[in-house]
C-alpha cells in the first residue's frame, strides 16, 4: 500500500473532499477512490455517457491539488498522439546544419537528434515524467483501437514507459490514473486485471436532487424534485438515448434562465430538446409520458 493523500486518507475523508470540490459521490464511489489511492492502482470507471465519470477524475484532481493530464481517446489514436513523437522538422534542420558544417560524423548526429531536445511528450509520457504528481485521465478508452490497450499495459503495471532511443522512463511520482469507458466495446481482461473497477450509473432521485441543488442553486427545491422525477420517468421509458446527469443539469440551468417558478406540460414539451437529443426520443416522450402525473408526483 502507498501513503494516501490527506484528502483521500479514508472513505469518509474522500467523500468529504470530493463534496468540497463540488462532486457529490455515493459511498461506493468514495470507497473505490480511496482504495485506488491507498493501493496505488489505476481506476477503471464504466457507465453510461454523462453520469460523471470524467468529472470524477477532475474532482480528484481538485481534491488533491494535482494537475490533470487528459488523453482523449478516439478511433485511430496511436502511440504518437498518446505517448510521444519526435520533432521531425527540428531533426531535419539539425541534420542539414551538421551536414553542411562537416564537423560531426553521422553517428554523432544520429545520437544527437534522438535526444531530449527533439522529444515531444504526449499525455502518457508527460504524466510519467512530471516533476509533480498528476491525475492522468484516459477518457473513453472504449473508443480507441485494441492496440491502445496493449500500449497501456506497461504503464498501468509499472508506471513506466520505454522509449527505444532513450531507454526506460519510470514515474517520478505515481499518478492517480482514471480510465473511463462507456462500454461500447469490451475491454481486455489484461487491462482490467491492472485496475480497480467502478460502475457509475444514474444516481438515485435523492442524490440527483442534491447534485442539481449544488450545481443549479437558483432552482426552487420543489421544482428540483419535479425535474428529477420527470427525468427519472424518461429514463424508465424506451428511449434511444436516456437523459444523463449532465443533461439534467442543463435542464435545471435552462429553467433558471427562463425564470421558471412552476413546470407545466407546455413548458416541458417546449424544452425537451435540452435533455433529449433525438427527434424519435422527443416523439416517444411526448406521446407516452404522462406529464400530468409526473408533474403532480
Amino acid at each position: 500500500m502507498t501513503t494516501p493523500h490527506p484528502a483521500l486518507a479514508g472513505v469518509d475523508q474522500a467523500l468529504q473532499s470530493l463534496a468540497d470540490v463540488g462532486y457529490l459521490a455515493s459511498d461506493e464511489i468514495a470507497t473505490t477512490v480511496y482504495l485506488a489511492e491507498a493501493l496505488g492502482k489505476p481506476l477503471l470507471v464504466e457507465g453510461p455517457a454523462g453520469v460523471g465519470k470524467t468529472e470524477l477524475a477532475k474532482a480528484v484532481s481538485r481534491a488533491i491539488g494535482a494537475d490533470l493530464i487528459r488523453l482523449q481517446c478516439y478511433e485511430g489514436v496511436d502511440e504518437a498522439r498518446a505517448l510521444y513523437e519526435w520533432n521531425h522538422a527540428a531533426q531535419l534542420l539539425r541534420i542539414t546544419a551538421e551536414r553542411d558544417s562537416h564537423e560531426h560524423a553521422w553517428q554523432d548526429v544520429k545520437s544527437d537528434i534522438f535526444g531530449e531536445e527533439f522529444l515531444l511528450p504526449r499525455p502518457l509520457l508527460a504524466a510519467i515524467r512530471s516533476e509533480e504528481r498528476v491525475v492522468l485521465l484516459i477518457d473513453e478508452l472504449d473508443k480507441a483501437d485494441e492496440e491502445m490497450e496493449g500500449l497501456l499495459l506497461e504503464i498501468l503495471s509499472d508506471f513506466q514507459v520505454t522509449v527505444p532511443e532513450l531507454g526506460t522512463v519510470t514515474a517520478r511520482h505515481r499518478p492517480f490514473v482514471v480510465l473511463t469507458s462507456n462500454a461500447t466495446r469490451e475491454l481486455s481482461e489484461a487491462l482490467r486485471r491492472r485496475c480497480l473497477f467502478l460502475h457509475i450509473d444514474y444516481p438515485d432521485p435523492q442524490l440527483e436532487a442534491r447534485i442539481v441543488g449544488l450545481q443549479a442553486p437558483g432552482l426552487d427545491d420543489t421544482l428540483t424534485q419535479t425535474l428529477v422525477r420527470i427525468v427519472g420517468a424518461l429514463r424508465a421509458g424506451s428511449l434511444r438515448k436516456p437523459p444523463s446527469v449532465a443533461e439534467t443539469l442543463d435542464w435545471a440551468h435552462t429553467l433558471v434562465a427562463l425564470g421558471t417558478k412552476e413546470l407545466d406540460p407546455a413548458l416541458v414539451r417546449s424544452t425537451l430538446g435540452v435533455i433529449l437529443k433525438h427527434q424519435d426520443d422527443i416523439r416517444v416522450a411526448t406521446s407516452t409520458l404522462d406529464l400530468d402525473r409526473a408533474l403532480d408526483g
